[in-house]
């Protein structure tokens, strides 16, 4: 059974010829994600699966600031703060709209224009039309945050090219769009100014169309991107980031000669010890998962340990409340956090999100 859909002047539906847009409509917010706009998206990406008049489903930000900033993680803060039983019910309510992205019975075609992080690469990442743009700016920052990689990023980030999702995974670092096509999170490159034009173009087509007619039309549009740290970089990636442990990582960047690595050693040394070996040992797990949806149930039972410890609700204050950008990590240093620690993050103690998926 579709579910009726329950507007919100915070996500907008709209009709382009046959395609049919959802726009997130929270600009001053950077499009972040809440509860009630998740509800939306699934409603209406149901009620436009089952509609044969519709062609595809466009996701696009209001605003010419970004697409989506991730989730409102100030919401989730608070709630945390003051033992809200419902603080996970974001996640376990959006996670399975990733999940429903990446498996759409119709062309989803994701306008990454401009800022693209955490929860807002969930929801276009795993589409099948992931289009970037001059403007993107793409990024998973949650180890800035005392977090971990989550909406499936652990199933997408280990299989970039080589250690490329590992260095994305554990440094938080912002990448345009020729690194975000080079890393299989976006597909083409096409110019700001001429999505409206695409956007049109594909409303043109016939109901019922197929990927490969969507496909087609985007390529006229499609140019090559310019720019892009990842082609110049990958061997040094490769080599520091291929360990299995954040120390041997650390150590390998310190050997290499260079900018690059200087800087990248250096933005690691401020983000949460915990989050990074967390991280870590999730985007290993992650590559030896056999599907999105192992990676989502681990995700979601790593977030809900965190909301239980210090690091989370200090990286959101020092980044996002007080916004001094002086987080005091507990434990501060690689060292003081030992494997043991990372047990409860991958221990499952609450009702799966997909309980009729064999894993």
């Amino acid at each position: 059974m579709v579910n009726p859909i329950t507007q919100t002047d915070e996500i907008l539906l709209d009709r382009i010829g046959s395609a049919a847009i959802i726009r997130l409509n929270r600009p001053k917010a950077l499009n972040s994600l809440n509860l009630p706009m998740v509800r939306v998206m699934r409603d209406a990406m149901e009620r436009f699966a089952g509609d044969p008049a519709i062609s595809c489903v466009i996701l696009k930000g209001e605003g010419d600031r970004g697409l989506c900033a991730g989730g409102d993680i100030r919401v989730i803060h608070e709630a945390g703060k003051t033992k809200d039983p419902e603080v996970t019910r974001f996640w376990r309510e959006e996670f399975p709209v990733n999940y429903m992205i990446s498996r759409y019975e119709k062309p989803y075609v994701a306008l990454m224009d401009g800022i693209v992080m955490g929860g807002g690469v969930g929801i276009a990442s795993h589409g099948k039309h992931r289009i970037v743009t001059e403007r993107t700016r793409l990024a998973m920052p949650e180890t800035g945050i005392g977090y971990v990689p989550d909406v499936g990023a652990t199933w997408l980030l280990p299989r970039a090219p080589g250690e490329i999702g590992t260095w994305m995974g554990l440094t938080g670092e912002i990448i345009g769009a020729a690194d975000a096509i080079y890393a299989n999170l976006a597909d083409v490159n096409v110019p700001s100014d001429r999505l409206g034009a695409l956007t049109e173009a594909l409303g043109e087509l016939k109901g019922g169309a197929s990927d490969e007619q969507v496909r087609a039309v985007i390529e006229r549009f499609a140019v090559v991107p310019e720019g892009g740290q990842f082609v110049e970089h990958r061997e040094v990636i490769d080599r520091a980031f291929g360990f299995d442990t954040v120390e041997e990582i650390v150590a390998a960047l310190a050997r290499e000669e260079g900018e690059f690595a200087a800087k990248t050693l250096e933005i690691i040394s401020k983000r949460s010890p915990t989050s990074l070996k967390l991280a870590l040992k999730m985007l290993r797990l992650g590559r030896q998962s056999s599907s999105l949806v192992e990676c989502l149930e681990r995700e979601f039972t790593a977030g809900s340990e965190i909301l239980r410890n210090h690091d989370f609700y200090e990286g959101v204050r020092a980044a996002i409340i007080d916004k001094d950008r002086n987080p005091q990590w507990r434990p501060a240093r690689l060292e003081e956090v030992r494997d043991a620690d990372l047990e409860p993050y991958l221990a499952v103690k609450h009702p799966v999100l997909f309980p009729d998926h064999r894993l």
